[in-house]
């Protein structure tokens, strides 16, 4: 017997790029999952999960809004292990802390306030970013290791106004201050440039820009040097 038939497993943020694919590879080892969304009832967020083999027998969605308190706590509840990836992924934003930071540090804490309050989960995987280790102020030379002791400058990031580097930095540190003190089990994953088959139907940011590089119409320098990343 496969030792995951009958785990139950949270994914937040389950339409993004990352997560479609947990939910897919999830789905494929025999888990059952509580994937939440912000519209279960948007078919382009949607219709690519619930098309998934084994979606149609162990597949749950869920509306869930990261800055509403215990909108989390029904699903997670009963959960062996959660996946969290939802936090917004802009990079040009009018209010950096409403558009941002308020989701991507109060929206953290209320999943990982769920997860405390349910004695099923036994891990917590959260999705960071490399964004929280990169801007330190040290120069990255080839001889350069960058290890799990690095962390981005908030100061800094916050002279630069790269604010979703400082979202991220201040949700990671947020989270595994919270884990930690709650004594539960977690992995921090810090992925880069996502690309690869898309099984949403729209482009991921990563995807994005590999798409406006083949498109010629905007270099990767360009879209650094404007603000449009």
């Amino acid at each position: 017997m496969n030792s995951s038939e009958g785990k139950v497993v949270c994914v937040t943020g389950a339409s993004g790029y990352i997560a479609s694919w947990l939910v897919k590879f999830l789905l494929q080892r025999g888990y059952t999952v509580r994937a939440t969304v912000r519209d279960p009832s948007n078919p382009n967020k949607v219709d690519h999960l619930l098309k998934l083999d084994g979606a149609k027998e162990r597949l749950h969605l869920f509306k869930a809004d990261l800055l509403e308190e215990g909108s989390f706590d029904h699903v997670i509840q009963g959960c062996h292990g959660v996946f969290h990836t939802a936090s917004p992924a802009h990079f040009v934003v009018d209010d950096p802390q409403t558009q941002l930071i308020d989701p991507a540090v109060k929206g953290s804490l209320n999943v990982l306030r769920s997860c405390a309050k349910s004695p099923s989960v036994k891990r917590v995987v959260f999705t960071s970013s490399i964004a929280t280790a990169l801007y330190n102020g040290t120069p990255r030379t080839p001889d350069t290791v960058v290890d799990e002791t690095w962390f981005s400058n908030l100061d800094l990031l916050r002279e630069q106004k790269m604010w979703y580097q400082f979202a991220k930095v201040s949700a990671e540190e947020a989270a595994t201050k919270f884990l930690t003190e709650n004594d539960i089990d977690y992995v921090v994953m810090n992925p880069a440039v996502t690309i690869g088959p898309l099984l949403q139907p729209e482009l991921n940011g990563s995807s994005s820009l590999i798409f406006d590089l083949i498109k010629g119409s905007q270099t990767f320098l360009n879209a650094t040097l404007d603000g449009s990343m």
